[in-house]
């Protein structure tokens, strides 16, 4: 829905509360026309049931309103004697209707000054996890939400199995565009393995469909900082409007809400307005090469040759692999030598010396030689993953000439990403049926890559990525799982409680942590004493 179509849709609720609640405003000591003024309504109906004014707040809050509606039409019937379980079941499964027929039908008397506190210890229970589950939503939605290393594309920065928290208030919390999911979790509901959210993926069905019209319009909240250029993000994966993510050139697309795609996590190594190359697997920022913080470190796949007679075993192999910290493996080519599918500088310098080595060989994909899974998909651009560009960065509100030679780069941002029609008729582009030659940019765009060169799918597959797909900035790595460690050495100790960003090698703040942990609980017990004492 346009925010136009949303402004109608709350006013049309507004009524239904309206007719439904006006009698009981009235036995509540209010004025009727008190039930049909938007947001007041709420405020007073607050009131009514003996509950912060300020929880009004939450009733606006994609995604928390939807566990909060129930609980005032619940607590609106019990607010004039409706505590049975009947009465809660019929409040929740006529969608707050009920109220209608205690405000038409039924003679209720208003309950003021009602005690909310629960009358049973199942009760008390209930209302302790309901509370529990707000705060984690409001909290998970808007604030800060964990996050899982899955995958090796940022090795050495960001281990697989590091557990982050990812802040959304640097870059402004994103509104939730899909209404209807279930709260804390992303696109599929854990052991159910079903669908968590509410929407037609059926693209035939994509502007038809009654549940898709259910999506708010991109909204965000003001940003404290905006993204600079090497920064780690974490993102909606663009291509997850794909049936098969690993396939770019798809028959059709499967669409998907933004805030559902799949969140993934990689480096921005160019901004808007940036005409980024890559040159030998380097990244060049406006003709000069990039130059990364401390912490990152760029890996890439290199051919080992063993001295002859000096085949590896597998205790050579495992030696190698701990010894130089080479986290994606040692596999064997068809010519008897090893392939490194990623090492870093320093792994290969120490490698190289290593007696059963002959030479280590760089795997480098030449300039000119195209590989047709790298972005535009395009056989008119002779790109690979070590040899691309240069390509323009686009900047919100930059005007750039379009033609069939530039359209492939900006086809997917001019449609998919800014909902404009397009068609093209010989070398006639149009665009919302209007004869094109220039286009200007609705939203900034960023280029984001793993570090670990050679694995990692990135934008050198799926091309830019729009400022309305960023999730947040990850800030802290509060737990990391080593699934290849032993006992106790599966917690990687040295990386619990340290932050992401900055210079030097990362500090565990671990100990500190528990210090003001156990200074808590030993505050909260002496309190306590004391209160019994006095």
């Amino acid at each position: 829905m346009t925010l136009t179509q949303w402004l109608i849709f709350f006013l049309i609720i507004q009524v239904i509360h309206g007719l439904g609640t006006w009698k009981l405003y009235i036995k509540a000591g209010r004025q009727a026309w008190e039930a049909f003024i938007p947001i007041y309504n709420a405020v007073i109906l607050m009131k009514i049931i003996n509950r912060s004014p300020w929880l009004t707040i939450l009733l606006f809050l994609p995604i928390i309103n939807l566990i909060m509606f129930p609980v005032i039409w619940v607590e609106t019937a019990r607010s004039f004697g409706k505590n049975t379980y009947t009465d809660t079941f019929l409040a929740i499964i006529t969608l707050g209707l009920y109220n209608y027929y205690l405000n038409y039908v039924v003679e209720v008397n208003y309950i003021e000054n009602r005690d909310i506190n629960p009358k049973s210890t199942s009760g008390e229970w209930v209302n302790s996890i309901l509370f529990a589950v707000i705060a984690a939503t409001l909290v998970h939605t808007y604030f800060i939400q964990p996050y899982t290393i899955p995958s090796s594309s940022l090795e050495k920065s960001l281990l697989v199995g590091d557990f982050l928290f990812v802040s959304k208030v640097n870059y402004g919390a994103r509104v939730p565009m899909t209404t209807v999911a279930a709260p804390m979790v992303h696109d599929t509901i854990p052991i159910l393995k079903t669908k968590s959210y509410l929407f037609n993926d059926d693209i035939t069905k994509k502007e038809t469909s009654w549940a898709n019209k259910l999506q708010l319009p991109y909204l965000r909240f003001p940003a404290f900082e905006k993204i600079d250029r090497n920064e780690i993000v974490v993102f909606n994966q663009p291509a997850d409007t794909l049936l098969d993510m690993n396939d770019f050139t798809p028959n059709r697309n499967y669409y998907k809400p933004i805030d559902k795609k799949t969140n993934l996590v990689k480096r921005c190594v160019g901004v808007a307005g940036d005409s980024l190359e890559v040159r030998d697997g380097f990244v060049y920022i406006n003709g000069v090469k990039n130059e990364l913080p401390d912490r990152a470190q760029l890996q890439f796949s290199y051919q080992v040759v063993p001295k002859q007679g000096k085949r590896f075993d597998n205790s050579i192999l495992n030696l190698l692999i701990s010894r130089y910290d080479i986290t994606d493996g040692i596999g064997i080519m068809e010519n008897e030598n090893y392939i490194i599918p990623a090492a870093s500088d320093n792994a290969v310098n120490l490698l190289k010396n290593h007696p059963t080595v002959a030479s280590l060989n760089k795997i480098i994909e030449p300039k000119g030689k195209r590989d047709a899974g790298v972005f535009p998909h395009d056989p008119q651009y002779q790109w690979n993953r070590d040899q691309f560009g240069p390509i323009y960065i686009p900047e919100k509100g930059k005007t750039i000439n379009i033609n069939i030679d530039v359209l492939p780069l900006y086809k997917r941002v001019i449609t998919e990403y800014e909902g404009n029609t397009l068609r093209v008729e010989g070398n006639q582009i149009f665009i919302n049926n209007e004869l094109a030659t220039n286009y200007t940019f609705k939203q900034n765009y960023y280029w984001m890559m793993g570090d670990n060169r050679h694995n990692s799918i990135d934008a050198r597959a799926w091309g830019f990525v729009p400022f309305n797909h960023v999730v947040g900035k990850p800030v802290f790595i509060w737990m990391s799982w080593d699934t290849n460690g032993k006992g106790f050495n599966k917690i990687r100790w040295d990386r619990m409680f340290t932050t992401v960003h900055g210079s030097g090698k990362p500090v565990s703040y671990l100990i500190p942590f528990l210090v003001l942990l156990l200074g808590w609980f030993g505050f909260n017990k002496w309190r306590k004493r004391k209160k019994l004492n006095s």
